[in-house]
């Protein structure tokens, strides 16, 4: 079963969509929540311009996240 989809989660593409020339992997963020299952979500570049926003199926994202440790400071 796969983690529910919140709005501003990190997600990845799981399949390429060369209409938009977008590839697997790619990462956006959930920025709406249109409909059960269907998220519009932005990819932006590396200096924080949107080169696509779009409706996409669950089916077609996965939840990235990451599970870090506490903070460890050594004086």
């Amino acid at each position: 079963m796969s983690k529910k989809i919140d709005l501003l989660d990190t997600v990845a593409l799981l399949r390429d969509l060369p209409s938009r020339n977008l590839k697997r992997g790619e990462v956006g963020a959930v920025v709406e929540i249109l409909a059960p299952d269907v998220y519009e979500v932005e990819f932006c570049d590396d200096e924080g311009q949107t080169y696509a926003t779009l409706a996409l199926r669950a089916d077609q994202l996965m939840v990235l996240h990451n599970q870090g440790e506490a903070m460890k400071i050594v004086a």
